[in-house]
């Protein structure tokens, strides 16, 4: 009988899939990018525009001007408080050079970008951090942008929404990067008062002080899919602690069940939730489901 016994089909789109990564494993690094989750080879061209992987949909970083681009109304927007820069307020050693090399690789100032713009024809003031820049951290000058760009939506009557990642506060500049938790969070609570919205969406990695402050301040709370939220690091509590911790630990998903935040929001429907968010907010009746 073994004679009959059907035989393994060979498996051509897993062989040509194959093919494929091996031609790709030779194009030049510029050109391809290989995706953090599913670990596929991919051409930046074949990324969506909103840099999610084809493949397994995993979120990739999104830069911040890049990200600006993808949410707003095409040339709506506007930079605040560009010329702001880093200075070395406590001679930290060779943290003005570390500056320097994170301005020439990134193209930032600071971590931080913020400006006015229309998203579906409604003024807001907008905010996006970027973790290519030492991680995000908050130091003076980011804490100040992000107290400005607060103080000038209050002033303007403008919604805020703030794309938020952070390493939390920036080391090289001690306590006075702790002090930007009680400034934003003031200019924040004055922008409330003023009977004004707040939506910050939370991406990978929002942590330390940063989650301990503005980050959980908002009317309404999104957050990215897998992304990291949570103050200390996983393997700083599981060291003070001595206990394993489980994987979902300081999960978006986690955090979700636990309630600290409202929603999680893939990129794919991040615009039309925020349009929809801004337009309930400003009055404007909309039927549309979240």
């Amino acid at each position: 009988m073994g004679l009959f016994r059907k035989r393994k089909g060979i498996k051509l789109n897993k062989i040509l899939e194959e093919k494929d990564q091996e031609r790709l494993a030779h194009v030049p690094d510029d050109l391809v990018e290989r995706c953090p989750s599913c670990r596929k080879m991919l051409l930046h061209k074949q990324i969506e525009a909103d840099c999610c992987c084809p493949n397994c949909g995993y979120h990739m970083h999104f830069a911040a001007y890049d990200r600006i681009e993808w949410l707003v109304d095409v040339g709506s927007f506007s930079e605040w408080e560009a010329a702001l820069q880093t200075t070395n307020p406590l001679d930290f050693p060779r943290y003005a050079e570390k500056m320097a090399q994170q301005r020439e690789k990134t193209g930032l100032n600071e971590a931080v970008i913020t400006g006015q713009a229309l998203i579906n024809q409604q003024a807001v003031a907008i905010g996006v951090m970027d973790s290519r820049y030492i991680m995000a951290s908050m130091g003076t000058v980011v804490g100040e942008k992000i107290t400005r760009l607060f103080e000038r939506a209050t002033a303007q009557r403008l919604p805020v929404v703030l794309y938020i990642a952070s390493g939390g506060a920036r080391m090289q500049e001690g306590i006075l990067s702790l002090m930007q938790m009680a400034k934003i969070s003031q200019a924040v609570q004055q922008h409330h008062q003023a009977g004004l919205f707040y939506l910050p969406i939370l991406t990978h990695p929002t942590t330390g002080g940063v989650t301990a402050s503005f980050a959980m301040q908002g009317d309404i709370i999104l957050a990215e899919p897998d992304a990291t939220i949570g103050f200390a690091g996983k393997r700083v509590i599981e060291q003070t602690i001595k206990a394993k911790l489980p994987l979902d630990f300081q999960t978006a998903e986690r955090v979700l069940e636990t309630g600290f935040i409202d929603r999680i929001v893939p990129r794919e429907r991040q615009k039309s939730v925020i349009q929809t968010l801004i337009q309930i907010h400003a009055g404007d009746g909309v039927n549309e489901s979240l």
